[in-house]
Parts: structure tokens; sequence; C-alpha cells
């Protein structure tokens, strides 16, 4: 799908930061619409139906968080993605676990934003189903085989820490949480010092520096996300 075929909805009730997204998104051949307020973000969905959502938190009236609940809540399997001049990273965690697909904090570099968008799109336009081998850079896994190879040479990974691996290459480009990391590895463990353990351990097998990871990134507070690199 060519950029001129995908509809974005901007969701944010400043008017400047609209027009930088309506001509920065429009140069790179999106259609853009606009709504200032949940309501008539709320209309245009059911009108428009477009491809991608950005959505600020900081909405008047209902709140980001409240839409993007309804709009999950109501089976919208949209991608979204947040933007925020929020900081805080409980306020992006709560958006994640309503099910944004991904986050972006202003003030953002616009080539910053298109690259979180392609990835979204991509999860959406995708055909289902797991792809059985991931390559990114000299890493690869055989979802299939459950096989790990770094440049061409096998690595051996625990039960949990193919596990993390594994889920974070289903959702390769995403931010995953902590707690829903936890939750897919371990079921009802909240200890995130018992994620990160695991994750220090798995950065040792296949990064080559691991405390500069160019796979596993850490999003601060919030989670890993694995990059798709060259």
């Amino acid at each position: 799908m060519t950029h001129s075929n995908v509809s974005i909805l901007v969701v944010d009730d400043e008017p400047p930061i609209r027009k930088l997204l309506r001509v920065g998104l429009g140069s790179q051949g999106y259609a853009i619409s606009e709504a200032p307020n949940a309501k008539a973000a709320i209309e245009l969905v059911e009108t428009e139906r477009p491809d991608l959502i950005l959505l600020d938190l900081g909405l008047p009236g209902m709140g980001g968080h409240d839409l993007l609940r309804k709009w999950r809540d109501d089976g919208l399997d949209i991608p979204v993605v947040i933007l925020s001049s929020r900081t805080d990273e409980a306020g992006i965690v709560t958006a994640l676990e309503l099910g944004a697909d991904d986050y972006i904090t202003k003030p953002f570099g616009m080539n910053e934003l298109v690259a979180r968008i392609r990835v979204a799109l991509r999860h959406k336009f995708q055909q289902q189903g797991e792809k059985p081998v991931f390559h990114t850079g000299d890493l690869t896994v055989d979802l299939v085989k459950r096989i790990v190879k770094v440049e061409n040479r096998e690595i051996k990974l625990s039960p949990k820490e193919y596990d993390i691996l594994r889920i974070l290459v289903q959702h390769a480009g995403k931010v995953l949480t902590h707690q829903f990391l936890l939750k897919q590895v371990w079921g009802d463990s909240t200890d995130v010092q018992y994620l990160r353990v695991y994750v220090r351990q798995l950065r040792q097998k296949i990064e080559k520096t691991p405390d500069q990871p160019r796979y596993i990134a850490t999003e601060t507070g919030v989670g890993y996300r694995l990059r798709e690199v060259e």
C-alpha cells in the first residue's frame, strides 16, 4: 500500500500541531484528516475509517485515555500512535495497556514519527500469521525450529530467554510494556526486576555490546522494543 492510499486521522486540540502534521505527513503522501476533540474524532472514525490515528492524550473534555478505551472496548482495531507532551511514564504505560500501538512525545522529529507510523501500519496490513524466519541485522530467529543465530552462529538460549525474544520478534518495532512481557512469559509474575535480569542475560548472548544494545532497546520506565536494523 502506497502512502497516497493511507489515511491518517490527527486528533489534537492544538492547531499548530495539526498544521505541522498536516504539512509534514502530507508531504510524505499521506491523506490527513483532523479532529480537535474526542467528539469530532469519534464521528470521523465512523465516517472515514482512517488507516491510522495519531492521538493526543491531553484533549479537552473526554481525554485521550478515555477515548482510546472507548475505541478498544468497541472493538476498533485501527492502529493508534499516541502523541503526547507528557513525560510521565505512567501515562504512557496506561495508553499502551489500553491498546495504543506506539507513542511519541512532543516535541518530535518528523522522520521518527514517520518511522513509527510505518511500523504500526506494517502490523496492520501484513498478512495474518508469523513469518517463520525473522531477520534483522546479523540476528536470525527461526520461530518454527526455535533456532537463534547471530552472524550465522547458533546461540543457546534458556526457555525464558527464548520466550522473551520470540514475543519481541512477533511485535518487532513496537514497544512492549514490562507488564505485557511479564504476563506473556510468566503469566502471573509482576516483578519487573525479574524481567530485567532475563533481558540482561539475553543481551549478553545476542548483542555485540550488551551495554549499548543494537537489537533490544530499553524504553525507560515503560518496557522494551526490538529494533529492526539494516
